[in-house]
C-alpha cells in the first residue's frame, strides 16, 4: 500500500482549532513535478479546503520549492501552469535555472592544482632525497640487503621504509582534492525564488509570510562541515532569507556544489532527515500529511537454475542491469523510505503524540515513475501525470479511512473532482497537454448531496 497512516486521535470527536501541516520531501525535477500532480489530486479531494489552507508547511529540497509558494497563497494549479510558462504569478522554471554549470570551479580548481603542484614538487623532491640518503632512515642498508638476497621479505622492508620517507616528506597536492565540488551550482534557483517573491510583492522573509497569511513555513538544510540539520523559519533560524534557505536545502551533493551562504556550506536537507515530520509535530500540528515522492521499487524476481547452461536465470532484469543510475536511484529511494518509516513507527509508539499522520508515497510497483530520471527536466509533464494518478489510486484504496480522518478535522472529502480530472488525463493524447488539464482551476460546486 502506498499510503501509511498513524492514527491516534479520537475520530468521533470533531476537532476545534486543530492545526494541520503539509510536509513535502525532496525529489529533484521529476519528483517535484510528480509531487505537484499528487498535490492536485489531494486538492481535488478536499471539497472545502485547498492545499494552500494548511497552517504549517515544511519543505526540503524540491519540496521547499513547492512549500514556499503554497505558504504564500499560490495554488498548485498556478505552479503547474508555470511548468509551461503560462502562469501569471510565477515565471517558468527553465533548464538553465536547474542545469547551471559550475564553470568557476571547472576552471579555477585545475589551475590551482597546476600552481600548487609546481610550487610544491621541488620542495617535495628536496625533502624526499634528503630522507633517502639519511643514515637514520636505513634506506640504503635495506636496498643493499635486497640486492644481496632478492626475496619478498627484503623487498617488503624496502617498500615500508620508502613509504615512511614519502609520508615524512613535504606532501604533494592530491588530484582528487581539486575536483569540482559539484557538477552544477544552484545559485539560479535562489534567484528564481527571489524574483518570483518580488513579482508577487512579497518580502523575501519568513516572518513576512507568517504575518501576511498566518501560515508557518519551515525549510530544512544540512550544514556540510558539522552534519547537523538546520531548520529555517520565522520562529526558528532566520539568518537566511527564504530564497537563500531554499538554495541551501536544494544543494544535492555531487549534482550541485554546496551552497556557501554567509560563510557556511549547506547541502540538501534530505541528507540529515527524509521529510522532517518532527518539525511539524514540534510546532503543534495535530494532522500531518506528508508527501514523499521517492519509494524503492519492489522488483521481485523469480530465479531459476538452468542446468543446461549452468546459470541462474530471472524472469525479468535485475535493477543493476540498468547501470549505475538505476542502482543509485534505488539505493537513494531505500534510504529515504526506510528512514521515513522509522519516524512513522516512532510516532506510533510515542505516548505524547496524539494526532494523525498520513504518509503518501508512490506505489511499490510504479515502474514508470522509477524509470524516470529524477534530474531529467523534460519528463516533468509525464511525472505530473504519474503523480496525480498514483495519489488517486492510493486514496481510492483506503478512501473510507482517509475520509473519516479528514472529516474529523472539518475537511470534507469527495472523489468526484479527482475522477473527473483522471478521465480528462486519460483522454489527452499528448504529454504536453497534461499540464493544461492539471493546471486548470475550478470553483468547487456544492456536492455534499452526492458525497
Amino acid at each position: 500500500m502506498s499510503i501509511t497512516i498513524v492514527q491516534k486521535s479520537d475520530l468521533n470527536v470533531r476537532k476545534k482549532n486543530a492545526r494541520t501541516a503539509l510536509v513535502l520531501a525532496g525529489g529533484a525535477v521529476a519528483g517535484g513535478a510528480y509531487k505537484l500532480g499528487g498535490l492536485k489530486a489531494l486538492s481535488n479531494l478536499m471539497v472545502n479546503r485547498d492545499v494552500t489552507d494548511f497552517d504549517i508547511f515544511v519543505g526540503l529540497s524540491a519540496g521547499a520549492l513547492i512549500a514556499t509558494p503554497l505558504a504564500s497563497g499560490v495554488t498548485v494549479e498556478e505552479m503547474l501552469k508555470s511548468l509551461d510558462g503560462k502562469s501569471d504569478r510565477l515565471a517558468q522554471f527553465t533548464p538553465f535555472d536547474f542545469y547551471n554549470p559550475n564553470i568557476s570551479e571547472y576552471i579555477q580548481r585545475p589551475l590551482q592544482f597546476v600552481f600548487d603542484a609546481s610550487t610544491t614538487l621541488p620542495r617535495f623532491a628536496i625533502s624526499f632525497l634528503s630522507n633517502i640518503f639519511s643514515p637514520e632512515k636505513r634506506f640504503g642498508a635495506a636496498v643493499r640487503q635486497f640486492i644481496r638476497r632478492p626475496n619478498y621479505q627484503n623487498l617488503d622492508q624496502v617498500l615500508k621504509i620508502l613509504a615512511k620517507i614519502a609520508s615524512a616528506s613535504k606532501s604533494l597536492p592530491h588530484p582528487l582534492n581539486y575536483m569540482p565540488s559539484g557538477l552544477f551550482t544552484n545559485g539560479r534557483i535562489e534567484a528564481y525564488i527571489r524574483k518570483n517573491l518580488e513579482h508577487n510583492h512579497l518580502r523575501n522573509d519568513f516572518a513576512d509570510i507568517f504575518q501576511r497569511r498566518r501560515k508557518e513555513l519551515y525549510i530544512t538544510a544540512t550544514i556540510l562541515d558539522t552534519g547537523e540539520r538546520v531548520v529555517f523559519g520565522h520562529d526558528e533560524n532566520n539568518d537566511l532569507s527564504v530564497s537563500e534557505a531554499i538554495q541551501a536545502s536544494t544543494a544535492l551533493p555531487g549534482f550541485y556544489k554546496p551552497a556557501r551562504i554567509k560563510g557556511i556550506d549547506y547541502v540538501d536537507g534530505a541528507v540529515a532527515a527524509t521529510a522532517n515530520i518532527d518539525v511539524a509535530a514540534n510546532h503543534g500540528a495535530d494532522l500531518i500529511i506528508c508527501y514523499n515522492p521517492f519509494r524503492p521499487l519492489d522488483n521481485k524476481l523469480i530465479v531459476q537454475w538452468y542446468k543446461e547452461i549452468d546459470e541462474y536465470v530471472t524472469d525479468k532484469p535485475h535493477l543493476a542491469d540498468g547501470g549505475m543510475v538505476a542502482v543509485i536511484n534505488q539505493v537513494f529511494r531505500m534510504m529515504l523510505h526506510h528512514r521515513l518509516h522509522e519516524t512513522m513507527n516512532a510516532y506510533q509508539s510515542d505516548p505524547n503524540f496524539m494526532g494523525d499522520i498520513i504518509l503518501v508515497e508512490p506505489d511499490v510497483n510504479d515502474v514508470q515513475f522509477f524509470e524516470m530520471n529524477p534530474i531529467n527536466f523534460w519528463q516533468r509533464a509525464k511525472a505530473a501525470e504519474r503523480g496525480f494518478l498514483s495519489v488517486k489510486a492510493s486514496i481510492e484504496s483506503i478512501f473510507p479511512q482517509i475520509k473519516k480522518i479528514l472529516n474529523s478535522y472539518g475537511i470534507e472529502t469527495s472523489m468526484i473532482y479527482v475522477e473527473e480530472d483522471a478521465k480528462k488525463i486519460q483522454a489527452t493524447p499528448y504529454d504536453e497537454a497534461i499540464i493544461g488539464v492539471l493546471g486548470k482551476e475550478r470553483l468547487k460546486r456544492d456536492i455534499r448531496l452526492v458525497m
